[in-house]
């Protein structure tokens, strides 16, 4: 019988440190190899025609050329799964998010400090994701259109859609397909609430990115603030996100009790809560991401009376969580990533008839 194929990687990085502390990690899982190491983008480009890998960890860092300008040409001349090494800082977020613009599958990060130590704690998620972005679908960096500097008016809300709640998980591949389904939303839709699977310093820029390019105001979440129509807010690294009945209306629940699925933020603990609170008032969408996170919490959210989307495989980078979550019976509905807009705001304007079209 034959021996299954081993998931080939390249390690680019400056440091010899992290290159053996990632080539050590990824040879002790029996379905992936190293097949070679570079120190700089120059050597990378010549292993990599040569040998053809499935993945690519890739410093943002490097000499001799940035990271961000060879991924840049990566994804032009040779799209391959990318797997950026980024350190946990406000500087290493801004790369790393730009990398994720250009195309990067996903990112890694790597600590401050006790570097050798603390890279072994991170060995099952390094791995994870390595298998994520093998089996993943690169796209290129203009798939998702950033709006037009005027979005389209939408005519007024009901009064049914005003108390209505909209409320978005995602993981690998999520910072671009939120900002695709955000894009395509009004100014004036109600409150969305957003569960994307990162580290602490990343979320306030992403939310100040895709505040940047989206109709509506979107802002890192912060514990206890009112939830308003016309506004996204994006869950904190490391903090789940609640959303909590309040006597003037709903307010934001932030915690760091235990992680849920490996994660904090995690979309279930969302999920979980919209429908404890909003029941059928609510909207639970599930976009690409690994793992089976949400799938549980849509799920309930769907026996509340909530209506539930999943991004379709084809325009996924990992189908993963919307496969769990139809799996688990919490998607009515799956559909194109650019179809996902149009879809709710049938539901917010009533037509949830011409939703199902």
């Amino acid at each position: 019988m034959a021996l299954e194929k081993k998931i080939r990687v390249i390690v680019v990085d400056d440091s010899a440190l992290i290159r053996n502390l990632l080539t050590s990690i990824i040879d002790e899982a029996p379905d992936m190899e190293v097949v070679a190491t570079a120190s700089d983008p120059l050597i990378a480009r010549e292993r990599i025609r040569a040998l053809d890998p499935d993945v690519i960890t890739l410093d943002v860092e490097m000499p001799r050329m940035d990271g961000l300008e060879f991924l840049r040409r990566l994804m032009r001349l040779r799209p391959t799964p990318v797997l950026m090494i980024s350190s946990l800082t406000q500087q290493g977020s801004e790369a790393t998010l730009t990398a994720l613009e250009l195309g990067a599958i996903d990112f890694l990060s790597k600590p401050a400090h006790d570097i050798a130590r603390r890279m072994g704690d991170y060995a099952d998620e390094i791995r994870d994701k390595i298998r994520a972005a093998a089996a993943a679908r690169v796209r290129a960096p203009h798939r998702f259109h950033r709006p037009a500097d005027v979005p389209p008016p939408a005519p007024p809300l009901g009064a049914g859609a005003q108390q209505a709640m909209l409320f978005v998980g995602a993981s690998t591949g999520g910072t671009e397909a939120i900002r695709a389904l955000l894009s395509g939303l009004p100014a004036t839709c109600p409150p969305i609430l957003v569960v994307q699977h990162m580290p602490e310093h990343f979320t306030a820029s992403f939310a100040a990115r895709l505040n940047a390019s989206c109709p509506m105001r979107v802002k890192e979440a912060e514990a206890g603030e009112p939830v308003r129509q016309g506004v996204a807010y994006i869950a904190p690294g490391d903090w789940h996100m609640r959303v909590q009945a309040a006597a003037d209306g709903f307010r934001i629940e932030l915690d760091q009790s235990d992680k849920v699925n490996r994660h904090r933020p995690s979309v279930d603990v969302l999920f979980d809560s919209a429908a404890r609170c909003l029941g059928k008032r609510a909207i639970g969408v599930i976009l690409t991401g690994m793992g089976r996170d949400g799938a549980d919490g849509l799920r309930r959210m769907r026996d509340a009376g909530a209506v539930t989307f999943g991004q379709n495989e084809a325009s996924c980078v990992v189908y993963g969580m919307p496969r769990e979550a139809m799996k688990a019976g919490g998607v009515q509905q799956e559909w194109p990533l650019d179809a996902l807009p149009s879809k709710i705001m049938a539901c917010l304007y009533g037509k949830a008839e011409k939703a199902m079209l």
